[in-house]
């Protein structure tokens, strides 16, 4: 009933930039807190980033300085600024939201997943 998509993905060589963006729709009441995880293939999905409604964020050590979270909570949408990009940050990278909505009182939606590939 909490929908997210992604949107954003895409192949670009080492060095270079992305921006993620991720908008939930549904019966919301509210979304405490907003993130992003990958996946590499062969791999376990990880914590990128995190940031709740009142803009405290959370990174994974090996993104902090790179990696940018932020979200328009009037939008109910969330970015993921993605700066000199690596090869091992190749994965799908998912969308997640907790919070209440109309019929949940403690929903946790995941998007599809957008795929980002660095390579030369």
């Amino acid at each position: 009933q909490v929908q997210l998509v992604e949107s954003g993905g895409g192949l670009v060589q080492p060095g270079g930039s992305l921006r993620l963006s991720c908008a939930a729709s549904g019966s919301i009441f509210s979304i405490n807190a907003m993130g992003w995880y990958r996946q590499a293939p062969g791999k376990q999905r990880e914590l990128v980033a995190t940031i709740t409604s009142i803009g405290s964020t959370n990174y994974a050590d090996s993104v902090k300085g790179r990696f940018t979270i932020s979200r328009d909570n009037a939008k109910n949408t969330v970015y993921l600024q993605m700066n000199s990009l690596k090869p091992e940050d190749t994965a799908v990278y998912s969308c997640n939201a907790r919070g209440t909505s109309l019929y949940d009182p403690s929903f946790d939606s995941w998007g599809q997943g957008t795929r980002v590939t660095v390579s030369s």
